[in-house]
């Protein structure tokens, strides 16, 4: 039987959405480490730019879960 959105595989769609969100922060993080080490000072530009990976990969690793692995399915 299919859901009301089709047939949506949950857990699939919560383990990448969440591998996402690691991966975002882990680029940031990596990158502004690197950064720091290769050039010294970096522009504010992407000081701000691997600051806002760092925030956004949390962000979605920490909603991914909630809203594909729970809310979603509840709603079917």
């Amino acid at each position: 039987m299919t859901g009301r959105y089709g047939n949506i595989d949950y857990p699939r769609l919560t383990k990448s959405a969440f591998l996402l969100g690691v991966t975002l922060f882990a680029a940031g993080a990596l990158a502004e480490l690197v950064g720091h080490a290769a050039f010294g000072t970096l522009p504010g530009w992407q000081n701000t730019l691997f600051l806002d990976m760092e925030i956004l990969g949390i962000a979605v690793a920490l909603l991914a879960p909630l809203l594909f692995g729970v809310v979603l399915p509840l709603t079917e």
